[in-house]
């Protein structure tokens, strides 16, 4: 038992060395595949390799010229909204002079007191101007000017001294004009039929003043405003947003 044992592990492993050794010598002995194209072939095998290079070099390079001019586009259209941005602020807040329909407002001494023999006004009270204008901001009134001066949400009507002064401007003497512009036509007759049955009219005529309303107008031009603005409780916002 114990010798067929043997004899069969070593016809197992006589088999498996012959079998190694067969599959080495077949190793060994398999011819290798040679390259037998000629000179030219090879050649040609290059240049078309050269091509297929100059190619993708071509395409690359087509790629980064369409990436430089997006980023370079983009930088502009930045550039170009940055600027579009600040013109519509520096209009918003009255840093421009703005032409529109709109109508215009005179106000001057009343000439029937003065044949009479009473002293005409002087001036116009602050507290006449500031209800004269909040009304005209009620009917629409986009940009306004009295006596050439800008009227913007900071503007300081007051008196000082006896004497009324929009920002410093001293309204020394009369008649003034009152400029509106608003959006449209239709919104300067709107505002000139309110204006000429409005109760300031009454009002102004109780200070011996007249307050006259001309007709709209295409084309009616407000200043811009000239002082300087200044900005309170606002700082810039350090880098990474922090403050």
């Amino acid at each position: 038992m114990d010798r067929q044992k043997i004899t069969l592990r070593f016809t197992m492993i006589s088999a498996l060395i012959g079998f190694m050794i067969a599959v080495q010598f077949q190793t060994v002995t398999e011819p290798k595949v040679r390259d037998t194209r000629d000179i030219w072939q090879l050649r040609e095998a290059l240049l078309k390799e050269k091509e297929l290079h100059y190619q993708l070099l071509t395409e690359i390079r087509s790629y980064e010229d369409k990436l430089s001019a997006y980023e370079s586009e983009r930088e502009q259209s930045k550039e170009k909204a940055l600027r579009d941005t600040f013109q519509e602020l520096k209009i918003e807040t009255g840093l421009t002079e703005v032409t529109g329909p709109g109508v215009t407002l005179d106000i001057e001494p009343v000439i029937e007191d003065i044949k009479l023999g009473y002293t005409p006004a002087a001036a116009v009270s602050p507290d006449l101007l500031k209800r004269l204008v909040n009304e005209l901001n009620m009917y629409e009134a986009e940009s306004i000017s009295i006596d050439g001066q800008r009227i913007i949400n900071t503007t300081v009507i007051r008196d000082i001294n006896s004497e009324t002064k929009i920002d410093g401007h001293i309204i020394k003497s009369l008649p003034i004009e009152i400029k509106v512009v608003v959006k449209d036509l239709n919104t300067a007759e709107k505002l000139f039929n309110r204006m000429n049955v409005s109760k300031a009219k009454d009002e102004f005529f109780t200070e011996s003043l007249r307050l006259t309303v001309t007709k709209p107008s295409a084309e009616i031009a407000v200043p811009a405003y000239e002082n300087p603005i200044r900005i309170r409780y606002m700082e810039p916002v350090k880098e990474g947003g922090g403050s």
